[in-house]
């Protein structure tokens, strides 16, 4: 690892302060990135860059390159591989950055601290069999999904940039290396905490929940019981984000607790798809071969993942151990209200709804029943209501929705506002435009097997304004795959 150049990158704007560190050495392993032969800049996001306090202008240059491939380190970072555990698939194991360097911790300019990751940076001491390394394809996707899901205003990790790395990898075939710099408020997992509670003691467990509490719910320090609180915070920010996904039609694919974040961020977006024709079976991912992170059982797994983590917390709730199990089941318990709470008022605003009538519960499953019948495309339909398409759309033809249709403007109506009015609340919550999964895999086919990234970034531009209406010349990018462009299957990338 060369520290060349490291001074030249003291004006950049790196402002580096590792709290992480601050745990026993458990937690990690202390190792830099493995420098690659030649690095290039493929993407560069100037506006997240900014956002951090960086001036993108001196990143944007070879010389960024080599920061972002891992042969020079920033100023103030201390690389580490963190140490933790996860049920993937159900089943426990032991696992561990096994591609991936923590470069430290970016204070920005108005206060808030978020790690500076890299991905695909080379083996660490959890790589077991793996390579350490990631290739172009799945990095590309990470950043575009990434930054569609922050356009849609779903809470996720972001992207700054992307390298090749002038270096093969081998999977099936060889394929041109990659890494890209990801941005997350933390990298504290489920897993995290599981790993605490099975490779350390008690204390190592508090030691980790109150640094939990520390960086992302320093409320809940005030509480009587703080790490209750920090278990119910958890819950709140799973059923908020994981409410969201659903009125998207998003599919993670791989939710094991090794992916489920304290923070309430979305992360790791390898197999993950949206939903073309409604279907709440939907699976995606190549390895997801009995359907458990389906569409619609999305919300159950998020709650099985939080009970691993109440289950790590045990011993810091409560000293009896059936009052800290009370406790905790109680907590728990309130998931599926929450959930369904944010939910629901999320299918209100989709469809134009100011206010709270218990008829509409009803209303949102009939259309969903409807939906799911005549194999209508999600996000298109919900669009189409408010922009009231001609009766050439298929949904439009359906007698049922014909009847429902009449009912759901009966009940706009009674809130007393112009349809002018309904149609902007409507446009806010139903997007124009999502990374159809046809689409996603034609922008990655060009960039990796021609090298050529210009379907990649008119994708990327539209989904980054995903509620605006789009124009004749980008309507392309709404309409759902043709049959023999279907995407039934998407893959880790691992």
């Amino acid at each position: 690892m060369s520290t060349a150049g490291a001074a030249s990158q003291s004006q950049t704007g790196w402002n580096f302060d590792n709290s992480y560190l601050k745990l026993p050495d458990i937690f990690y392993q202390r190792l830099p990135p493995v420098a690659v032969r030649a690095p290039q800049l493929v993407l560069f996001n100037h506006i997240l860059a900014e956002q951090l306090g960086l001036k993108s202008l001196d990143l944007n240059t070879p010389q960024g390159a080599e920061v972002f491939a891992g042969n020079v380190l920033p100023p103030g970072s201390t690389p580490l591989a963190q140490a933790y555990a996860g049920h993937q698939f159900g089943g426990f194991t032991m696992l561990g950055d096994g591609r991936a360097i923590l470069l430290g911790e970016q204070v920005t300019p108005s206060g808030e601290r978020v790690d500076i990751q890299l991905k695909g940076s080379g083996q660490t001491p959890f790589s077991r069999r793996g390579d350490g390394r990631a290739a172009l394809g799945p990095m590309l996707r990470e950043y575009l999904i990434s930054e569609a899901m922050s356009a849609l205003g779903i809470p996720t990790n972001r992207s700054l940039a992307v390298v090749m790395t002038g270096e093969p990898v081998r999977r099936e075939t060889p394929l041109p290396g990659a890494i890209l710099t990801r941005v997350a408020a933390s990298h504290l997992r489920v897993g995290t905490f599981e790993y605490a509670n099975w490779r350390g003691t008690t204390a190592d467990v508090r030691t980790l929940a109150d640094y939990a509490i520390q960086r992302h719910y320093p409320e809940a320090a005030e509480q009587d019981n703080p790490y209750l609180a920090l278990l119910e915070a958890v819950i709140d920010r799973q059923a908020e984000l994981v409410a969201q996904w659903l009125l998207v039609g998003f599919i993670h694919g791989v939710m094991n607790t090794d992916n489920c974040f304290i923070a309430g961020e979305t992360i790791d977006y390898g197999p993950c798809a949206f939903m073309d024709a409604y279907d709440p079976a939907t699976v995606f991912s190549s390895i997801d071969h009995q359907g458990r992170y389906a569409y619609a059982n999305q919300p159950p797994i998020t709650q099985w993942n939080l009970t691993r983590l109440a289950e790590a917390l045990l011993p810091l709730l409560a000293e009896e151990q059936t009052t800290a199990i009370d406790l905790a089941q109680q907590s728990l318990e309130s998931f599926t209200d929450k959930f369904r709470r944010v939910w629901l008022r999320g299918m209100r605003g989709k469809l134009g709804l100011q206010d709270e009538q218990e008829k509409d519960v009803a209303l949102i499953d009939d259309l969903l029943a409807i939906m799911q019948r005549s194999g209508a495309d999600y996000t298109n339909s919900f669009r189409n209501l408010a922009n009231e398409q001609s009766k050439d759309d298929e949904l439009q033809r359906d007698a049922a929705f014909q009847e429902w249709d009449k009912r759901w403007r009966k009940r706009v109506e009674q809130q007393g506002q112009p349809f002018n009015t309904v149609k902007k609340i409507m446009d806010r919550h139903n997007p124009a435009a999502i990374p159809r999964n046809h689409r996603v895999e034609e922008a990655l086919a060009a960039a990796e097997k021609d090298g050529n990234l210009q379907p990649f970034e008119n994708l990327l531009r539209i989904l980054t304004r995903p509620y605006a209406d789009l124009t004749d010349a980008d309507n392309q990018y709404r309409e759902p795959p043709p049959p023999t462009q279907r995407v039934f299957q998407t893959f880790c990338g691992t």
